[in-house]
């Protein structure tokens, strides 16, 4: 593992935290870690990982965690309200997202992006939304929210994808304990170069286009882990009848 920023060095809330749910975590998976270094050792990123479990927050936390930097997710603004769940998440720095209309929405992905740089700071966010609706659990289609954040700001995508979550977590399944600490393999990707899109950063096209080159690398980064080629294009839930739902959507 690379070393430690120093936002996870540095004493925090974090540390209490870490300390008795990264031992719970690893009860469960076996984590196996490759390209870790390529997540920023200090600074402002926007981390794109693929989500087709229940059980991905924990996976992708304790990878970020171990590659020596702080896990902050973006979360529905109203779990901030709820009781010890707000607490914690206001004390280890998550990101509040509240549903809004397209042009304060807008305005509050300018004042996140502002404020990650400012700190230094990095953000998970799927940019799938939800949960993968496709068959076989590759990536579907992702929303703008994790480009128009990271454009905002001049922040790097970082792509992650991860795989045998489903093990333990079955999507929309039961939870299944045994065996413990079934191995999940996770890999950090290169930066996305999203260069040919910071002209226009808040036309609409250009957030999709610059969405499916993100969705693209993430796909990529599973076809390694998996061993097999990812369909050539991303799966699109309104063409099969499906619901489209989640935070930060185009």
């Amino acid at each position: 593992m690379p070393r430690a920023s120093r936002e996870k060095s540095r004493p925090s809330f974090f540390w209490p935290v870490a300390a008795v749910v990264a031992p719970l975590i690893s009860l469960l998976f076996k984590l196996e870690i490759e390209g870790a270094d390529k997540l920023p050792r200090e600074g402002a990123y926007v981390l794109a990982p693929n989500h087709y479990s229940e059980a991905d927050p924990l996976v992708v936390a304790l990878a970020v965690w171990k590659a020596g930097r702080a896990p902050r997710f973006m979360a529905k603004e109203s779990l901030f309200r709820v009781p010890v769940l707000g607490w914690i998440l206001r004390g280890t720095g998550m990101v509040p997202v509240a549903r809004s209309s397209s042009a304060s929405s807008a305005r509050q992905t300018l004042e996140l992006s502002r404020a990650l740089v400012a700190d230094g700071r990095g953000v998970i966010v799927y940019p799938e939304g939800s949960l993968t609706r496709e068959p076989d659990l590759w990536p579907m289609r992702g929303k703008t929210g994790a480009v128009r954040l990271a454009l905002a700001g001049g922040i790097p995508v970082i792509p992650m994808a991860h795989w045998g979550a489903q093990q333990i977590l079955p999507r929309y399944g039961k939870l299944r304990l045994w065996p413990l600490r079934r191995p999940v393999k996770v890999v950090f990707g290169d930066p996305v170069d999203l260069g040919r899109f910071t002209s226009e950063p808040t036309q609409s096209a250009q957030l999709v286009a610059a969405t499916d080159v993100v969705m693209a690398d993430i796909a990529g980064l599973l076809s390694h882990l998996r061993g097999t080629p990812a369909p050539p294009a991303r799966w699109n839930p309104s063409d099969h009848g499906q619901r489209e739902t989640g935070r930060l959507e185009s």
